[in-house]
């Protein structure tokens, strides 16, 4: 009975191994061996879903590839990159910002070098001015998936109720906050890195230099710097801006502000609640001290990037993953114009065919890409310190602890300890 037992056993279990093919032989079926590597991302709740429905898709279109999942909001990930990446754990697809090619790969050895899977990759939906953004040290470490600048955003619907014009110029900005004022209205705000960028921009055109040199350090002049200072503290005591530490979005979807300086991948984070209750916004040309001059002083930068570890073991597969995140037809609409508009050429096509190419960040964008004054924004723009430091000179000025020049030269002193400063700056008109 024992030995019957067995065979039964066996002959199951090979029934289950076994099928009949259509030609009637019978084929052993098991299976697939899978290819294991991972993809990193951060975003909201929404990114996370559509990003999470691609993988699935990609799966099923190589059932061989089993892709790993890490995403977070910013902070974490931001944080948990940094460890993963000194660690050598880094995923083998991840979503980067393009500070991040400075910070580990600034002789473009941090990340995988993506021209070495072309073959799998296709380059050619990109232009090469756009692959620029990802090449250091010669090596293209990372591909930009769309652009992004700050931008200012202005509620028609309420600057019309008050008989007031979309502003173009700085001088049309003040004229609006003597009207606003009266109803508790500021014409525009902004978080603390568009208020700096802000200022930065009208400092520019005022002096005609950069902020920063060719070498990355900080070009302006105490007297420069001064320009900055007067100018933030003249929004504020005018109206046109609240104060930096007075910021909040409520205030845009709130109606307190009538207008914002924001990202082109923030305008529906911003302005998405105005939108659905029938507001008009716009996205505005960049303030200048004239029209002709919209531009001047203005920055611009890969909104996200996606990299490849230099540890993968696994180059063919993750660029398959990679070309599909970024070409896919599939994956295009699922995304939309969630990361801002896509430089890929596919991946722009399928939208416009689909007539996914409008609204608020489309518009945005469009404004970016007829604008050939923007100029590549250096990450040290974005340096989280020197931000918080010019925070804290403007308001000990602002609050009358400083002069404007003692304010001004504190934070030139601090520029030269921390990040190095230059007497010879840059002009770029």
């Amino acid at each position: 009975m024992k030995t019957a037992g067995k065979a039964a056993a066996l002959a199951a279990a090979a029934l289950m191994l076994m099928q009949c093919s259509c030609s009637g032989k019978q084929e052993i079926h098991s299976q697939p061996e899978q290819t294991v590597i991972s993809l990193a991302w951060w975003g909201n709740d929404p990114r996370t879903e559509y990003t999470l429905e691609a993988v699935q898709l990609f799966q099923e279109l190589h059932p061989d590839i089993k892709v790993n999942c890490s995403y977070s909001e910013w902070s974490g990930y931001e944080a948990r990159n940094r460890i993963r990446m000194v660690s050598d754990t880094e995923a083998d697809i991840m979503l980067i910002n393009v500070g991040w090619l400075d910070d580990f790969s600034a002789d473009g050895t941090g990340y995988y070098d993506l021209s070495k899977v072309s073959d799998v990759l296709d380059l050619s939906n990109f232009p090469e001015d756009a692959l620029q953004y990802g090449m250091r040290g010669g090596v293209l470490n990372a591909i930009p998936i769309a652009m992004n600048a700050e931008t200012v955003y202005i509620n028609k619907t309420v600057y019309e109720e008050h008989g007031l014009d979309v502003p173009q110029t700085w001088d049309d900005l003040f004229a609006a906050a003597d009207v606003l004022k009266k109803d508790g209205i500021y014409p525009l705000c902004g978080a603390s890195k568009a208020v700096w960028l802000y200022t930065i921009a009208y400092a520019e055109q005022q002096t005609g230099k950069s902020f920063l040199d060719s070498s990355g350090s900080v070009a302006f002049t105490p007297e420069d710097i001064q320009v900055m200072i007067d100018f933030y503290i003249r929004m504020v005591n005018c109206k046109v801006i609240p104060k930096i530490e007075d910021f909040k979005k409520t205030k845009v979807e709130n109606g307190t502000c009538a207008g914002a300086v924001a990202w082109v991948s923030d305008a529906i984070n911003y302005f998405g609640s105005s939108i659905e209750r029938g507001d008009e916004i716009t996205a505005a040309d960049y303030t200048a001290f004239s029209p002709e001059e919209s531009g001047e002083g203005w920055y611009e930068k890969p909104a996200t990037l996606y990299a490849m570890s230099k540890n993968t073991a696994h180059p063919e597969e993750a660029a398959l993953l990679l070309d599909f995140l970024l070409n896919n037809r599939e994956m295009s609409l699922l995304q939309g114009v969630e990361k801002g508009i896509p430089i890929s050429k596919a991946a722009l096509t399928c939208l416009g065919e689909e007539g996914m190419l409008s609204g608020l960040l489309y518009e945005a964008s469009t404004v970016m890409d007829n604008n050939t004054k923007l100029r590549e924004m250096s990450p040290m723009l974005e340096n989280t310190d020197l931000i918080n430091r010019f925070n804290d000179a403007a308001n000990l000025a602002l609050y009358n602890k400083a002069t404007v020049d003692e304010a001004a030269q504190q934070f030139y002193e601090a520029c030269s300890r921390s990040f190095g400063t230059s007497q010879a700056a840059d002009t770029y008109y």
